[in-house]
């Protein structure tokens, strides 16, 4: 997975770059490589938001985008909760494919394969009289 990391206003320190990947490691292992992400950090310029540091995660898969967006007085703490939200939101699409992939049939092939595997081994358990 490709990560794009930018600061509007803010720099974007090396603590901020390993901590984003550190986090990142369980999305990418259940994204595909061609997965493209883009993080952008800003703060919020009104004085009066006490939530003021913002983290804003758009992730790119093949055929959909996921966003996040999260605010808290600290940024690594914004960004933290913006990785949890694109976690979720990537575990629920993920589900939400194979749960179309075993209904459309790809998945009864190997149901029925595996019954015939049961049935077979429990036929050659039973002693023959």
């Amino acid at each position: 997975m490709q990560i794009d990391i930018k600061g509007r206003n803010v720099p974007v320190t090396d603590e901020i770059r390993e901590h984003a990947e550190k986090r990142l490691g369980k999305v990418a292992r259940q994204v595909s490589d061609l997965a493209r992400l883009e993080i952008e950090i800003f703060k919020e310029p009104n004085p009066r938001v006490a939530d003021c540091q913002v983290a804003e995660g758009t992730l790119y898969l093949k055929g959909v985008t996921l966003r996040a967006h999260d605010a808290s007085p600290e940024m690594i703490h914004s960004m933290n909760l913006m990785v949890d939200e694109l976690a979720r939101q990537v575990k629920r699409h993920r589900d939400k494919l194979r749960h179309r992939r075993d209904r459309s049939g790809l998945g009864q092939a190997a149901a029925v394969a595996r019954e015939a595997a049961r049935a077979a081994t429990q036929g050659a358990a039973q002693p023959s009289i």
